[in-house]
């Protein structure tokens, strides 16, 4: 997938509203398997029309395939998106909708343009346990009683499946590198906002911002839609306080994370981030420099350290905010596989 026409993907992500500038590579092939394998496959269809690139029947007829798989598993989630807010609505619980549908409804010309494969919803603690009986009220299976006790101490959600799909109900913002981001203030300053007449919350765009940089690095930035959010959600408010989102950063214990995931942005599709902002929330020189080896575009376009279980695990730790709560982490994750064993 490596070459010229992969890395058209992120020309494409760059030029964005703009046409890209240079002609239609040649192996536009790799460009479509690019698109899919980062979830853009919807909306590589819309911008290569946008940019009058023509396609050879077989590749068309390829991005066509893929954009409408995308799309049938968007309209899946949309499905259960909507009865999950039916289920909490008539408890009394408007959750916050994170990533997923409600934000590619926001920030994409067509909201099936943005694969997403599952629904995520933010609650107070408060509202954890009616809002998880009315998931179960869908059919959806919770976790087990030990399973639950345990990712309710060191995780960030709680997990509800079924035939109808995957709801992951968050009752943190994220716990990551062995530490923890409560929901409160996000969830204090989140917008009111409604999906097909439903009720629904939204966090405050700046701490939108924040809260999807951290979650991309907290996943080592291994899919290239979650960059291009991160462009669009600037784009769409762009009297953007950047002050503001230097705080929200710095609130957090994962200012790092969030330098990564928006110098990225920056450097691979074009996303205004300040300078002064970068400077803010970079960490320390060696980290910086080890994230330009491993966040190169062309390691990011192959999802190398997805496939690469060793790197994954010395990415995670040579890049932590902090190395003792990532340390720790790992011997208690380490601890309990050997134990499941």
């Amino acid at each position: 997938m490596s070459g010229v026409g992969a890395e058209a993907l992120l020309e494409v992500l760059r030029a964005w509203p703009e046409a890209p500038g240079s002609p239609m590579p040649t192996r536009v092939d790799a460009l479509v398997h690019a698109a899919a394998r980062h979830g853009l496959a919807g909306f590589l269809q819309q911008a290569l029309g946008h940019a009058g690139w023509p396609l050879e029947e077989a590749v068309r007829t390829r991005l066509r395939r893929e954009a409408l798989a995308q799309a049938a598993q968007g309209m899946r989630v949309k499905v259960l998106l909507l009865r999950s807010l039916d289920a909490l609505g008539a408890v009394g619980v408007v959750p916050v909708l994170l990533k997923g549908y409600g934000l590619a409804l926001r920030l994409y010309p067509e909201p099936l343009q943005r694969a997403t494969t599952d629904v995520d919803l933010l609650v107070a603690d408060a509202e954890v346990a009616p809002a998880s009986r009315a998931l179960e009220g869908l059919g959806l299976k919770p976790l087990g009683e030990r399973e639950a006790a345990h990712a309710r101490e060191h995780e960030h959600h709680l997990t509800f499946s079924g035939a109808a799909g995957l709801v992951e109900l968050h009752f943190r913002a994220l716990a990551g590198y062995g530490q923890t981001l409560e929901g409160d203030v996000l969830l204090a300053h989140a917008e009111d906002g409604e999906v097909e007449g439903r009720r629904v919350r939204y966090l405050r765009a700046e701490d939108e911002l924040v809260y999807l940089a951290l979650h991309a690095s907290n996943h080592l930035l291994q899919r290239l839609a979650w960059l291009f959010d991160l462009k669009l959600l600037v784009l769409a408010h762009p009297g953007l306080d950047w002050t503001r989102v230097v705080e929200v950063a710095r609130g957090t214990a994962f200012s790092h994370l969030a330098w990564y995931a928006l110098e990225a942005a920056r450097r691979l599709v074009g996303a205004p981030v300040p300078d002064e902002v970068l400077a803010a929330l970079a960490p320390p020189r060696w980290q910086r420099l080890l994230s330009a080896r491993f966040f190169t575009a062309e390691r990011l376009l192959e999802t190398e350290l997805m496939h690469h279980k060793s790197a994954w695990v010395a990415a995670k730790l040579l890049l932590a905010p902090r190395l003792l709560p990532m340390a720790r982490y790992t011997a208690r994750r380490l601890w309990a596989l050997t134990g499941a064993q």
